[in-house]
């Protein structure tokens, strides 16, 4: 729609860190496959790239942002708090991205998509009590945020 509307928008893709056989695909121009895929956001467990949505994503993406777990518990809290929105990891990635490239962006106009609501309870349980989930209870796993 951008090509077609001949808009000079940058389109920016993320992924977990955990889980980033895109972004290393994207880099290498072809299908780089994982051998672990470990993060709570299940919208971004990817261990093989789909090379025709990899092709797409070449095409379009200015650049992929890798986020950490902590960088996705902090956005999920983020838009529950100030917005009063449930968003599972996943949906909460790109405000995680431009969380960390704040930076980057300052001065910038920005768009984002929150995609995905359906968030366990559980899940969301240890985000709010400011832990990444699946992880066991302790300093490693507290956040500070």
């Amino acid at each position: 729609m951008r090509g077609a509307l001949g808009l000079a928008t940058r389109i920016v893709g993320v992924v977990a860190q955990n889980a980033n056989a895109y972004a290393r695909s994207f880099a290498a121009g072809q299908v780089i496959a994982t051998d672990t895929a470990d993060t709570f956001a299940d919208g971004l467990a990817v261990r093989v790239p789909d090379a025709t949505a990899l092709a797409v994503i070449r095409g379009g993406a200015d650049r992929i942002v890798e986020v950490s777990e902590g960088e996705l518990v902090e956005a999920i809290g983020i838009y529950f708090t100030d917005t009063h929105t449930l968003a599972e990891g996943a949906g909460a990635a790109p405000l995680a991205a431009l969380i960390k490239e704040r930076a980057r962006m300052e001065g910038c106009r920005v768009g984002l998509v929150m995609s995905g609501q359906n968030i366990d309870r559980a899940v969301m349980r240890d985000v709010l009590a400011g832990c990444v989930p699946g992880r066991s209870a302790g300093a490693t796993s507290r956040l500070s945020v």
